[in-house]
């Protein structure tokens, strides 16, 4: 409404103008009176506001509200972020601009987000407090509550709704192997204690939680170690050349390999549950765009990100496409 009285008001601007330069071109054509010119100006400038007042008051705005949302350069947000695009527009009037693929991840969104370029964003627990609230202890799912104060009190976002999924780090083990003996945990393992090769990139060598911190943390041992790509991992279990791997709860590739998971029962890992940050005003000017959102409660799991992860980055299919399929079998779409 505020634009439309706007918009009348510079018409109205716009017809003193034509209205004066006509007049002095009429001043040397005629001999008018000066306050028959003015009543004709007044008279048209009255016109002009009623009309586009009438207007504005029959005719519904045509602009809409505009959720900006960011993902980060993997395969998973991509995936997310196209979900949560065609369902809020499906939900509701509002429309989603979607920037892909932010470089830098959250230490370009999350400042974004303070400034209101963004509106919400895929994000994962341990990150949010490490990254984004600098605390330099593990994050573990019992410090939740503490999380989302300090989210909400410092930097005016919240944690809306949790997804479902877990993508941290975790150990696979070859499903002949668990299958043989009833391995399900990294405890399980010391069943077989050097018995196993393992085969891991340079990293999982060298950082704090990686080899180290699993042998301690569980007391173990392997046969051997492995030092090889990420890419050759899969392979190299999948043909017998390596028994146990540590990997992403969330690969792709997961989901077509000869590995089980393993369950991480002492917790050596921090948690990094994906959940979806929101700003608070964003959320109390498009109620809404809440009601839409918390439909994505618990909506996902380590398996089928897994298996949305594996038909994009293995079998080439669009993101946008996957995440249509699955908004169907929710019935997310209408």
């Amino acid at each position: 409404m505020a634009m439309s009285v706007d918009g009348s008001l510079l018409i109205a601007l716009l017809a003193l103008i034509v209205d004066f330069i006509f007049g002095r071109i009429e001043k040397h054509i005629t001999n008018k009176s000066h306050n028959k010119k003015i009543s004709r100006i007044t008279k048209g400038v009255i016109a002009v506001i009623a009309a586009g007042l009438i207007i504005s008051a029959i005719m519904p705005s045509s602009k809409k509200g505009v959720i900006q949302i960011a993902t980060k350069p993997m395969t998973e947000q991509y995936i997310i972020g196209e979900m949560l695009k065609q369902a809020i527009e499906s939900q509701s009037d509002l429309k989603v601009k979607l920037t892909q693929g932010v470089g830098g991840g959250t230490s370009n969104i999350e400042p974004g987000m303070e400034s209101g370029k963004f509106d919400l964003y895929p994000e994962y627990t341990g990150t949010g407090w490490n990254m984004v609230l600098k605390r330099k202890d593990f994050y573990q799912e019992d410090k939740f509550n503490t999380l989302q104060k300090e989210y909400e009190n410092k930097l005016h976002l919240t944690w809306h709704t949790m997804l479902g999924f877990n993508d941290t780090f975790g150990i696979a083990l070859r499903k002949d192997i668990a299958d043989q003996y009833q391995i399900k945990t990294y405890s399980d393992l010391q069943k077989l204690n050097g018995q196993l090769v393992l085969g891991a990139e340079y990293d999982f060598f060298e950082r704090q939680d990686g080899y180290d911190q699993l042998v301690k943390t569980y007391n173990l041992s392997f046969k051997s170690t492995s030092d090889m790509d990420m890419g050759l991992k899969y392979q190299a279990l999948n043909s017998g050349k390596i028994d146990i791997m540590p990997v992403n709860t969330t690969d792709g590739q997961l989901a077509s390999s000869r590995a089980v998971l393993l369950k991480d029962d002492l917790h050596m890992y921090p948690s990094y549950q994906c959940g979806l940050v929101v700003r608070e005003d964003t959320l109390k000017k498009y109620p809404e765009l809440g009601k839409a959102l918390k439909k994505f409660d618990h909506i996902l799991s380590e398996e089928s990100m897994q298996h949305m992860n594996y038909q994009v980055e293995t079998e080439k299919k669009e993101a946008s496409a996957v995440a249509k399929v699955f908004l169907k079998e929710k019935q997310l779409l209408k």
